[in-house]
């Protein structure tokens, strides 16, 4: 088994590299054993795993309306088309 095979193995299977079939595995436990690479790659998919499997981020109480009160405070008053024909020569 070379790197590529091996990455798309992971991409497949997971990166628990225990799961997959007696085949797979045993050439995976081979090469991981000789191949730096395929370590980062494993810790990789692992990372993503753990990422995604995580509690999603919940954003403050009243952060969205804070938001949208200082997007209101900032932005002119008039309406952007009339503000472009008030700066062109007429």
């Amino acid at each position: 088994m070379d790197v590529k095979e091996f990455e798309d193995l992971i991409d497949r299977l997971g990166e628990d590299v225990s799961q997959w079939p007696a085949e797979q595995r045993e050439a995976a436990s081979d090469l991981l054993a000789t191949s730096s690479e395929a370590v980062r790659l494993v810790s990789g998919a692992r990372l993503v795993r753990e990422a995604l499997a995580s509690p999603p981020v919940r954003a403050p109480a009243g952060l969205a309306g804070r938001i949208l009160a200082e997007a209101k405070r900032l932005t002119p008053e008039e309406p952007a088309s009339a503000a472009a024909d008030a700066h062109q020569p007429g």
